[in-house]
């Protein structure tokens, strides 16, 4: 599976934006995807998961009410919208796949990774 991540820019604090994660490859649409971000100095942490039907979903607390996943009806694209956006959600964002939408949700446990895009939110 192949990932390609789009959507980061620079935004001011209470703006949105949308991150596109488009996968291809064999059976692309049957994986798991999840969202980290990785800011400065600090490890990559894990933001939100969609499972391959759209119908479980789960984030990470500090992004609970403002972030939303969903993935398009040919399930081979998923999206994060950010909304009310702060200053500590700055970050490099990574989309990532596996094949089973399971507990945890570590960077360890996620086989396929797309290149960052960029997020940075100013005050």
């Amino acid at each position: 599976v192949q990932l390609q991540a789009s959507g980061g820019g620079l935004v001011q604090a209470g703006g949105s934006l949308r991150l596109s994660c488009a996968a291809s490859g064999p059976d692309a649409s049957r994986f798991a995807v999840a969202w980290f971000r990785q800011a400065p100095g600090k490890e990559r942490e894990f933001v939100a998961v969609i499972n391959w039907g759209g119908d479980l979903i789960y984030y990470t607390d500090s992004v609970k009410g403002r972030f939303s996943v969903s993935r398009d009806n040919a399930k081979t694209t998923v999206y994060l919208q950010m909304n009310s956006l702060k200053t500590e959600d700055t970050a490099v964002y990574y989309c990532a796949a596996r094949a089973t939408y399971s507990r945890p949700h570590t960077p360890d446990d996620y086989d396929y990774w797309g290149q960052g895009t960029q997020v940075t939110v100013s005050s």
